[in-house]
């Protein structure tokens, strides 16, 4: 008796399963930093925030890295699984399911490559082993981990439309439909990299309310671009 795990199929739904445990521990995270952890520190006195920035927040980071590794490379893993079975390239699975991993793969740059190198620096003062002032480092890393949560509601809202969202599909405003994804996409990330938190820019995603309102219209425009690009 063949075992289903060891097909094809069973294959793509292990590699599934893993991104979906990878994916949860990820957001999950990102969620505790800017909807618990983030307000908390702003209430709390400075000794009990030092405190928590030396033992606790090193560990959560940790989590958070590594989920967004392993759901980044789990996610290519099951794009291209998918596309070897032979689905159609300009299905609407798979341009929808990459929307999402656009902006999957902008958040997983900015953990790796923005917030975890500047958190690093925040540790490294609470812990007393550097004396540079690491207020840049906390705007850069306040910023981008309120980009991701930004991306993360029509990522999300893209991930579970690409076999759920029963529009009537067609490629044909394709390119237009992706290049207009892209662009929002890049305005958003140029904003991570260079907007300061008390700036116009960041002021969209800088409280919680903000932040979920805003994402949840990216969501909403997500949807209307499907419905305007990619229907017959």
């Amino acid at each position: 008796m063949e075992l289903a795990l060891f097909t094809q199929q069973g294959l793509y739904f292990l590699v599934k399963y893993i991104h979906f445990l990878a994916g949860i521990t990820w957001i999950g995270m990102l969620y505790y930093f800017n909807f618990v952890q983030g307000p908390f520190f702003n209430e709390t006195d400075a000794e009990t925030k030092k405190n928590a920035t030396q033992k606790l927040v090193p560990r959560a980071l940790w989590w958070f890295r590594w989920g967004a590794m392993f759901t980044f490379l789990s996610g290519i893993a099951m794009i291209a699984l998918a596309l070897s079975t032979g689905i159609p390239h300009n299905s609407q699975w798979v341009v929808v399911i990459l929307v999402g991993a656009i902006f999957g793969t902008i958040m997983w740059a900015n953990v790796w490559f923005v917030i975890w190198p500047n958190q690093k620096v925040v540790i490294a003062k609470a812990k007393g082993e550097t004396t540079v002032d690491p207020a840049p480092n906390a705007n850069r890393a306040f910023v981008a981990s309120r980009t991701n949560t930004l991306l993360s509601i029509p990522m999300l809202f893209a991930m579970g439309a690409a076999r759920n969202l029963p529009i009537a599909y067609s490629p044909n405003k394709l390119g237009m439909f992706l290049g207009l994804i892209g662009l929002i996409a890049l305005i958003v990330e140029v904003n991570a990299l260079v907007a300061d938190q008390n700036g116009p820019s960041v002021k969209p995603i800088k409280s919680v309310k903000a932040v979920i309102t805003s994402g949840s219209v990216f969501a909403l425009v997500t949807y209307l671009l499907m419905e305007v690009l990619l229907t017959a």
